[in-house]
């Protein structure tokens, strides 16, 4: 029963949904993004940044690489790295790639026979630049070309990112405005243009002045009609990080809408929480996350971050 739950789910969120194509761009691929709940868009950090605000690279130092692994529910798996350079008088670049296998299926015809063995494979390859547009003031841009293939059949699509950060430092906080997946499908599978998730979102983050905390809070999908105004803000999600030394951080976060999506019946249980940690060796972060998907599951999350 557990496992028919799990493929429907499966099946609705990435296959039959009528409305937008790509889906998989939605997935949080960085540990540390996702024990936050994607709380992101104001983040900073780390090369990942990339796939939740372009502005956000111009905040980064150094040449930062990031290696990314999803163990998703059933057979399902994502890969992602993510790396990041500034060329001095011309601004950051970054660039990112996001692998999505879906695992193997059984093909069978309209009278029930079965044939060979067919994959589902999504592939995301972004290019980013950022640069200052005023004192503390950053703003950036990506370009995603996007492939997905089921079996013989295949479909492309691009798309691109804008985006805003503005630092106060005097308050150490951070705030952050971004429009994602704007764009379209260049070829299709049935010849049916279908949507991809555009997104627009603004986020905050603020460091404790005498804690040693970082808080986030994001608002997502902001774009998205409701019949009453306030429920355009449903899909928020905040989350915390803890420096609890140097080279150790525990991360909490909590995602208001996957929590209502993800009840079974009356029951939601832990779903819509996420945990994780950060621990530094010599010049290597290795990251964990799990994320709750209540009844149906939970997705686990690794990854190493460096300097090259």
């Amino acid at each position: 029963m557990k496992r028919l739950i799990v493929s429907v789910f499966i099946i609705v969120t990435f296959s039959l949904n009528a409305q937008n194509t790509y889906e998989f761009l939605r997935v949080d691929i960085s540990p540390r993004a996702a024990a936050l709940a994607g709380s992101f868009t104001a983040g900073g950090g780390d090369a990942n940044v990339i796939q939740y605000n372009p502005a956000a690279l111009g905040q980064l130092e150094g040449s930062p690489f990031s290696a990314n692994f999803v163990k998703h529910l059933l057979d399902i798996n994502f890969f992602g790295v993510a790396y990041s350079k500034n060329f001095e008088g011309i601004g950051r670049f970054g660039a990112a790639l996001r692998y999505a296998n879906f695992g193997s299926f059984t093909e069978i015809d309209e009278f029930g026979n079965k044939g060979g063995n067919f994959g589902v494979n999504e592939l995301a390859l972004t290019v980013g630049y950022s640069n200052i547009l005023a004192e503390n003031f950053y703003y950036g841009v990506n370009l995603n070309l996007i492939h997905s293939s089921v079996a013989s059949y295949s479909s492309s699509g691009v798309a691109f990112d804008l985006g805003l950060q503005y630092e106060i430092p005097s308050q150490l906080m951070t705030v952050g405005f971004a429009m994602s997946n704007i764009g379209g499908q260049l070829s299709t599978y049935n010849g049916v243009n279908e949507r991809i998730p555009f997104d627009v979102s603004i986020g905050v983050s603020k460091k404790l002045e005498h804690l040693p905390v970082k808080l986030f809070l994001d608002f997502h999908r902001l774009n998205e009609d409701h019949e009453e105004f306030i429920k355009r803000f449903e899909y928020f999600s905040f989350g915390a990080e803890f420096y609890l030394s140097k080279p150790l951080s525990l991360r909490l976060g909590y995602d208001n809408k996957k929590r209502k999506e993800l009840k079974v019946g009356n029951f939601a249980g832990l779903a819509g929480f996420n945990a994780g940690v950060g621990i530094k060796i010599d010049k290597y972060i290795f990251d964990y996350a799990f994320s709750s998907y209540g009844e149906i599951g939970g997705l686990h999350r690794i990854g190493i971050s460096t300097e090259l």
